[in-house]
């Protein structure tokens, strides 16, 4: 891959993450992004979801922190995501899977309209675009992820998508 691509490939995993779109990333972010999921889904921050939500995406940002944050001024900036995280995360895809694991986990529990640990395409869809991806590239992802084309979307293939997007080659 050329590098222009693979620096358009990183801010674009970067956007993501910077959800007030401020230039880095930070813990006001994951937590912007757990409360659209909540609002999205109509779920109590209080409840039993609604907090492993929130303490799901503090998990994710103390191991992104971890492996980004090289000044340690509590924030991510965009050098520090693509020279720590994607680097790191590259290198080791199963560290990027073990720290996202609980948001993801968190956030499927929210989408998961009949408790039965997986969630439908189209709430699929929902949560893609609540956490910033387009319709068209929503809807994409989230069709490629049903692999059975059952028409229900469970962790092990949330999980290992994220990972996939998220560590990017060169």
């Amino acid at each position: 891959m050329v590098s222009s691509e693979y620096e358009r490939r990183i801010a674009a995993r970067f956007a993501t993450f910077d959800q007030d779109g401020n230039g880095y990333i930070d813990r006001a972010d994951f937590n912007t992004a757990a409360k659209a999921l909540l609002a999205e889904f109509g779920t109590a921050a209080r409840s039993d979801k609604g907090q492993a939500l929130y303490i799901g995406a503090e998990a994710f940002w103390q191991g992104m922190a971890g492996i980004a944050d090289r000044d340690g001024d509590q924030r991510i900036t965009r050098e520090e995501f693509v020279n720590g995280a994607v680097k790191r995360l590259r290198d080791n895809p199963d560290r990027f899977a073990e720290i996202a694991r609980p948001f993801l986990h968190a956030a499927l529990a929210v989408a998961d309209g009949d408790g039965d640990g997986r969630a439908t395409v189209e709430d699929t869809v929902r949560v893609l675009k609540t956490l910033g991806a387009d319709e068209e590239a929503a809807r994409t992802a989230a069709t490629a992820l049903d692999a059975d084309t059952d028409g229900r979307i469970g962790e092990t293939e949330i999980v290992t998508a994220f990972a996939r997007f998220f560590t990017v080659p060169e």
